[in-house]
């Protein structure tokens, strides 16, 4: 997945996706909006320069460690980075030195009790969105959809360095695509009753299935693997 792809691939694969978003939204609302960011793990360096080139500037990493390095290679970019994957708390201070635009996947009070302690040691603040495990699956992070609202609202009360701009939810892992709905309307009913709160951002959608998630209102999409792959 490292392979560096010529610049024609990826304005191929980027305008395809782009279109591909477009329609789905046009579908929702000519008026939606959904951004890209795009998932960079495994992907040659060079690749997310040549991307920053064709004009996307929003990108996503998994891990810390590899956040932090692709953060200080491509330091002379305005690049917006995106922290999307499960924070251990042994990487706290790690993704505070990375200060990224958006910490996508604050899965847990416990987690969230705990960064915003380390925030307040450096006097510093993190806009985040609040990870809901939509399909209740076993193997996924984030809270139970039905204790979203109230754990979102504990969060914006108790922890004043966490800014939660809104939810993220990763689509139930099933090739039945009235699951997927399912968990992607379940977060998206959420995401509307926090709005009064000031959430503005759901975030679900990945390569798989990024234009039924629009569908069911994502404003913000995951995408890796689609933009990636050689023609």
């Amino acid at each position: 997945m490292d392979k560096i792809l010529s610049t024609e691939t990826l304005a191929h694969n980027l305008d395809a996706v782009i279109q591909r978003i477009e329609q789905a939204r046009i579908r929702v609302d000519e008026h939606h909006i959904v951004k890209l960011v795009v998932v960079s793990k495994y992907t040659a360096l060079q690749n997310v320069r040549t991307l920053y080139e064709l004009g996307q500037r929003a990108f996503g990493e998994n891990q810390v460690q590899q956040l932090s390095e692709r953060i200080e290679a491509t330091e002379d970019l305005p690049l917006e980075w995106h922290m999307i994957g499960r924070l251990q708390k042994n990487k706290i201070n790690k993704l505070i030195d990375c200060n990224p635009f958006l910490f996508q996947s604050l899965d847990s009070l416990e987690l969230a009790e705990a960064l915003d302690k380390r925030l307040a040691v450096r006097e510093r603040t993190m806009d985040c969105l609040l990870q809901i495990n939509s399909a209740r699956e076993a193997s996924k992070a984030g809270v139970d959809p039905d204790d979203a609202v109230r754990i979102y609202r504990e969060i914006a009360a108790r922890y004043p360095r966490l800014k939660l701009r809104g939810v993220m939810t990763i689509g139930a892992h099933t090739e039945q695509m009235d699951s997927v709905r399912r968990s992607f309307e379940t977060t998206r009913r959420i995401f509307d009753e926090l709005q009064s709160d000031g959430a503005t951002i759901c975030s679900m959608g990945m390569s798989g299935d990024f234009e039924l998630a629009i569908e069911c209102g994502s404003t913000m999409v995951r995408i890796g693997s689609a933009l990636f792959r050689e023609r």
